[in-house]
């Protein structure tokens, strides 16, 4: 059984909490890839390895600029990119070698992939005990949907979050953003780094199940219990949740709009001030949480007409003086104006040739001792092989030619 330190050696790619670990990811689109950049943000030395002919389609994916993909330098961030024919024998022998030399794999292929091409954590496992497996998946590993091709709108859907996504009088909506995607992604990094720890006591590698279906059902709070034991379902309910006022979008005199978020009791009664109505802070329709909710429609018409008379600045810098939060409803042109952005970085911009200046978000959680970082773009296809193979492989030059010239690279 091999032996693992308590703290892992530094590595040469960078500094981050992570530094030190090694992660080989598999599979293509978002969640597994997504996963991969979270623990290279951290510092851990991730090679991606990619179809020699096509690459991840997330090279292709989202908004294009010249030509680019523009999500393809976040999502590939900080990794090393191979090229590796996983259908073909050699291919899969190149991820094999490198899956020995790892403490982490993640794939998100189809349940039953791995299996067949030999690179599930059984057979790895025989020979590297230690390795960790984030397997990603539309419906998990076992159980009998486990087959079915999985996207993360229909995890979204099957975990509950669709029904509750729009306006009550319409059919279910969905977020811009890929949501179930990425929270797979969250949890099989979060089961990643608690499998380490395990490993770090007993020395021994696991299985990490990451489904997209289960990721979002995650995340739906009581809404289980609430229909088991209060008869209550939960639908869509537009800006606002049930019983819960006020807590909504409201207009402001520039046509703009700000949040106001002021359901707490100690908290309505400063805006109530804020708004020169203290007496509604003891007015029996609102004088409780519970009250506030039954009266939600009344009291946002009061706070409505309020906001509507002055501008957006003017609402969220009087609301701030008396302690209510409060804020804009941004776009990315006003997150990138914005003092606070940029005293903490939450966008940081880097240097490319393809690009020339590229923004994007920053590394999240922030650590006081030993932050993320952003250390290079997502890799052009094949950029790396020659390094990983040679360099974590030894291969020899010529083996690495005839490689490539049989398309295994």
């Amino acid at each position: 059984m091999t032996a693992y330190a308590a703290e892992p050696a530094a590595g040469p790619l960078g500094a981050g909490a992570l530094q030190g670990v090694r992660v080989l990811e598999l599979g293509q689109l978002l969640a597994g890839p997504y996963c991969a950049q979270l623990l290279a943000d951290h510092g851990a030395d991730v090679v991606k390895l990619e179809d020699p002919q096509h690459g991840d389609v997330m090279r292709q994916w989202g908004r294009t600029f010249e030509g680019r993909s523009l999500w393809w330098p976040i999502v590939a961030r900080n990794k090393r990119c191979v090229t590796c024919d996983l259908r073909t024998p050699e291919g899969r022998s190149i991820a094999r070698s490198l899956a020995a030399d790892v403490d982490i794999v993640i794939e998100n292929f189809r349940p039953g992939t791995m299996e067949r091409w030999g690179l599930d954590h059984e057979t790895l496992a025989a020979e590297h005990p230690g390795l960790i497996m984030v397997r990603i998946s539309g419906y998990g590993q076992t159980g009998p949907y486990a087959h079915r091709a999985g996207y993360a709108s229909v995890g979204e859907a099957m975990g509950g979050l669709r029904h509750l996504v729009g306006e009550p009088d319409r059919p279910p909506g969905r977020c811009g953003i890929s949501l179930g995607d990425s929270l797979t992604a969250m949890f099989g990094a979060l089961g990643a780094l608690s499998a380490l720890e395990h490993r770090r006591r007993t020395g021994r590698g696991q299985v990490v199940d990451a489904s997209i279906y289960e990721s979002v059902l995650a995340v739906t709070e009581s809404l289980i219990p609430e229909w088991v034991l209060a008869g209550h379902e939960r639908t869509r309910t537009g800006a606002t949740l049930p019983g819960v006022a006020p807590s909504n979008v409201y207009p402001t005199a520039d046509g703009g709009s700000v949040l106001v978020a002021a359901n707490m009791d100690t908290v309505f009664r400063r805006l109530t001030t804020a708004m020169g109505r203290p007496e509604l802070a003891d007015d029996e329709r609102f004088v409780t949480h519970g009250a506030r909710g039954a009266h939600a429609a009344e009291l946002d018409e009061i706070v409505a007409e309020w906001t509507s008379a002055r501008p957006a600045d003017v609402v969220l810098a009087h609301l701030e003086e008396h302690g209510v939060p409060a804020g804009p409803i941004y776009r990315a042109r006003e997150m990138l104006a914005d003092p606070h952005f940029r005293a903490r970085e939450s966008i940081v911009s880097m240097a490319d040739p393809r690009f020339g200046e590229l923004p994007m978000q920053g590394v999240f959680p922030r650590l006081s001792s030993s932050p993320g970082e952003v250390r290079w773009l997502g890799p052009e296809l094949g950029e790396h092989t020659d390094e990983v193979l040679t360099e974590r492989l030894g291969y020899t030059p010529e083996a690495v030619a005839q490689l490539r010239s049989a398309a295994v690279i």
